[in-house]
């Protein structure tokens, strides 16, 4: 189902003042409440100093924000980022749970002797000693949909997330297996948030979805192949601009640029890649 559009967060609050004296008010406001001070603390977040500018230069095309409210997250809730590798979203929402909750990082397990595992967990652990009152109490654990080891203990976590992943797993045949892992480590009830590039429905998927797109319709079906059901979709991340249809593939468009100098104006005009946002959640 599509997100429906809602009144702005300072209407609702009026509208809270109006219904107080009634029970199904009063919890509506208390959501309410709690919409309009993580807004507020991402807000903060998001023009902070230990964010880079080149990071800043794509909320834009990424709307962290709205993205983030749109799956729900709260400051006291454990998040599970699988796979954050640049720290991107760490950076956003470490700072916001830091005090009340838990952000978790699951890395890539890193192999003895595999240069790229060490080198992407070293990395990531550069990022978060570069802003210790903001990312210090982040804990990293080990991702690893080869063996299916669970990433954290079943159902601890209540929110899991994981932003344009999906094509790399089906390119390594372990999209079902990560699924899996997400939906163990969720407790019951908590929300599964995905956004990937997404593909043209009119083109029969590539089950190794070599251009980097993933059709809406495959990934619903594959989430809810591992036992979630689907409860929002948004088009927060969308970019109408995207043909999809580039010989390079997603890495075409910004923030890659793979063709090079090579029609880089049109690329870099229609920016970055069009995006399904989509919101699951674990049954109880």
């Amino acid at each position: 189902m599509k997100a429906r559009s809602s009144p702005s967060l300072p209407s609702l609050a009026l509208l809270c003042l109006v219904v107080t004296g009634l029970s199904a008010g009063v919890t509506g406001c208390a959501g309410t409440a709690t919409r309009t001070a993580t807004a507020s603390q991402l807000d903060t977040i998001l023009a902070s100093s230990h964010r880079s500018d080149a990071n800043r230069a794509r909320d834009p095309y990424r709307h962290p924000r709205e993205t983030l409210l749109f799956f729900g997250i709260r400051p006291d809730h454990t998040v599970v980022e699988v796979l954050p590798i640049g720290g991107w979203y760490t950076e956003v929402i470490a700072p916001l749970v830091r005090a009340n909750g838990q952000y978790i990082g699951a890395m890539p397990q890193v192999v003895a002797g595999n240069a790229n595992s060490e080198n992407s967990r070293q990395n990531y652990m550069n990022i978060l000693a570069r802003a210790p009152g903001h990312l210090d109490r982040v804990k990293v654990v080990d991702f690893n949909a080869t063996t299916e080891a669970p990433m954290v203990p079943d159902a601890s976590a209540d929110v899991v997330l994981t932003f344009r992943n999906i094509h790399n797993w089906m390119a390594g045949g372990q999209a079902e297996a990560a699924f899996r892992m997400m939906y163990r480590a969720l407790k019951p009830g908590g929300t599964l948030g995905v956004v990937e590039h997404r593909g043209n429905e009119a083109v029969p998927q590539d089950p190794r979805a070599r251009s980097g797109y993933v059709n809406q319709s495959y990934a619903i079906r594959l989430v809810e192949g591992a036992g979630f059901k689907l409860v929002a979709t948004s088009e927060i991340n969308a970019n109408p601009k995207d043909t999809k249809d580039y010989a390079g593939g997603v890495w075409t468009l910004p923030p890659r640029l793979a063709a090079g100098e090579v029609d880089r104006a049109k690329y870099v005009a229609i920016g970055e890649s069009d995006r399904f946002t989509l919101k699951f959640v674990k049954p109880r």
